[in-house]
């Protein structure tokens, strides 16, 4: 069945579509994509996974379609990003 797997960085993004076993599971499929060895940083024993925005487990199963995608840390200091004033503040 084909699935895509999908990771992005700052500076480049990649989604890659595969085939994959009817049984795979998420750790099978990022693996078999070779998505790891494109960005050795990425660690996915420690960092968190998707299927279409909702989180997953790396031994969840997949379905003909689905898409993989492989979550960054946050890496912005929240003290540090200037708060966005909302519409409808009437501070002034």
């Amino acid at each position: 069945m084909q699935i895509g797997v999908a990771y992005s960085e700052p500076a480049q993004q990649l989604w890659l579509r595969i085939e994959v076993p009817e049984d795979a599971t998420v750790q099978n499929a990022i693996e078999q994509s070779g998505i790891l060895r494109k960005f050795p940083n990425i660690d996915i024993a420690t960092c968190a996974v998707g299927i279409f925005g909702k989180v997953a487990e790396l031994d969840d199963s997949l379905k003909a379609g689905d898409r993989i995608e492989i979550y960054r840390a946050i890496t912005a200091d929240p003290a540090t990003v200037p708060r966005r004033q909302m519409v409808g503040d009437d501070d002034e």
